[in-house]
């Protein structure tokens, strides 16, 4: 059983030096591609030095084609992407690798409070708006630490059999980077692939240690990916039956970004987004409302039992 570990990298060289000693403590045999988007820091360099494959691009095209062009360049049977800024525990290869599901993803911590989440399986909302679950709750709730079944695997840290793609596609490289994973994970929905989320493959995360989460070109890039997976997935039906929770959803997201001071950056994406909106054709997929139901259900059900983030109070109330 052969495995290839992609890390798309852009600069952050620091970030690099650690992620690569993590990854040579596995204790599962694999192999690490760097694919590197244009850094000018020195970390192709450092790549070099420390006995990894380096896969060399000219500019920084974004996660998505990077993460294609790594799947492209190898051939084993397995493929995982890890971001630059998560630090593995040892066994965390091993222990997804044994799940043998399509699909998995671990326990992921916050890096500076390492008793919080930093999130575990992705939910999307009917509004186009994804959560990584669990984000910012306790990390050793039960909840948090029961294997199940996920539709949704967050490419922060994640594992996929090869043939996941060849019946998917690879990502889709119109996002650049944010959401491409939940636009893959719906793909795989429809066709009738699911994963598995084991809380005990564990990872610490850093978070948006490349752009930065509140960052204007982060907010631009989610902004208008928001409206591309409703674009791309959703048909005319589904698009006036989920008026109030698509235009609700979204108008929430952007006053929660005005609030971070991207509310300009929030407008363009959605512009871009929207963009040859009303010539799409999108072909009817009658599943597709059985797996938007089933991950919104689920993920107010969390944040109810949790005690509802604003945010998701605000939704629920307005849909």
């Amino acid at each position: 059983m052969s495995v290839t570990v992609l890390i798309p990298h852009h600069n952050r060289r620091d970030l690099l030096a650690r992620v690569i000693p993590a990854l040579a403590r596995q204790t599962a045999p694999h192999r690490v591609l760097v694919i590197d988007n244009g850094s000018t820091d020195g970390s192709r360099e450092l790549a070099a030095s420390m006995n990894v494959e380096l896969l060399t691009l000219p500019g920084n095209f974004g996660f998505a084609y990077a993460v294609n062009r790594g799947i492209e360049s190898t051939h084993t049977d397995w493929v995982a992407v890890v971001n630059n800024d998560v630090v593995p525990e040892q066994d965390w290869l091993e222990r997804l690798l044994n799940a043998d599901a399509p699909f998995a993803c671990g326990k992921l911590l916050q890096e500076a409070d390492p008793a919080r989440l930093d999130g575990s399986f992705d939910l999307l909302a009917t509004g186009g708006i994804a959560w990584r679950a669990g984000h910012g709750y306790p990390a050793d709730d039960p909840e948090w630490s029961t294997p199940r079944e996920i539709q949704f695997a967050p490419m922060t840290a994640a594992l996929f059999r090869r043939d996941v793609f060849e019946k998917a596609g690879l990502l889709d490289e119109t996002f650049e980077s944010y959401l491409e994973d939940v636009d893959f994970g719906l793909r795989c929905a429809l066709l009738g692939i699911r994963g598995r989320y084991v809380p005990e493959a564990v990872a610490t995360h850093r978070g948006s240690a490349t752009l930065g989460a509140w960052r204007k070109e982060t907010v631009r890039l989610i902004s208008r990916n928001q409206i591309l997976l409703v674009k791309k997935h959703y048909p005319s039906r589904l698009v006036w039956r989920h008026a109030c929770r698509i235009g609700g959803g979204q108008a929430l997201w952007g006053a929660l970004a005005a609030r971070h001071g991207c509310g300009i950056a929030w407008m363009s994406g959605k512009w871009q987004g929207l963009k040859g909106f009303r010539d799409r054709r999108v072909a009817e997929n009658t599943k597709l409302d059985a797996i938007l139901a089933e991950s919104e259900a689920e993920l107010l059900r969390l944040q109810h039992r949790h005690g509802p983030e604003r945010f998701w109070r605000a939704y629920r109330w307005l849909t």
